[in-house]
């Protein structure tokens, strides 16, 4: 059954490191509506140090994140296993956007594979790591990743892809800001 760990040891990093898909939650502050994300491409998860981790948060039709986080930093990362033994891992803790301005990102950006249309790095400081059973969670196999995000993103210039980030990721579908204008600018190298 469940348990808390102290720190994300190697069989934890082990685990994390074997699940092709994993999830981000965040909710807004009162009110509004909870997010829940589903992230593919297991290179653009990293765990930094024993309870540090980050994701490569790449463009998408919204910014629930980013807005939740700079509202309250709470964040949720969901791993489940759904080959092998059976386990949910959640890593509870505060979250924080690095933005390729951040002197951060430059350095942050190293721990993960290449891909087209880089909004952020999110880093979350775990406060609180815990696994449970995870018994009703189905077996399903993988196949492969879905290409259609970086083939989506290769596809556009620096200005559609700006326009777009103008026009989806200003504010959370709450109206939380989300990218400044500045931020809407796409990263000019690839991750």
């Amino acid at each position: 059954m469940g348990k808390i760990h102290d720190k994300i040891d190697d069989r934890l990093r082990e685990f994390i490191g074997a699940q092709p898909v994993y999830f981000v939650a965040t909710a807004p502050e009162q009110g509004g509506h909870v997010n829940m994300s589903p992230k593919g491409y297991a290179d653009t998860f990293a765990v930094l140090d024993d309870t540090t981790v980050a994701y490569l948060d790449l463009d998408g039709s919204g910014v629930e994140t980013i807005a939740h986080l700079r509202q309250n930093g709470r964040i949720t990362v969901m791993f489940c296993a759904f080959s092998g033994p059976p386990n949910i891992l959640r890593l509870y803790g505060t979250g924080r956007v690095v933005v390729p301005e951040n002197p951060d990102f430059a350095t942050l950006i190293k721990s993960f594979g290449p891909h087209p249309g880089v909004r952020s790095i999110i880093v979350v400081d775990c406060d609180r790591i815990s696994d449970s059973c995870g018994f009703s969670v189905p077996f399903m196999s993988f196949d492969k990743d879905r290409t259609l995000l970086d083939e989506w993103a290769g596809r556009k210039d620096v200005q559609q892809r700006r326009d777009y980030r103008a026009q989806k990721n200003r504010e959370s579908i709450d109206g939380i800001p989300g990218l400044s204008a500045a931020e809407t600018d796409p990263v000019t190298q690839h991750s």
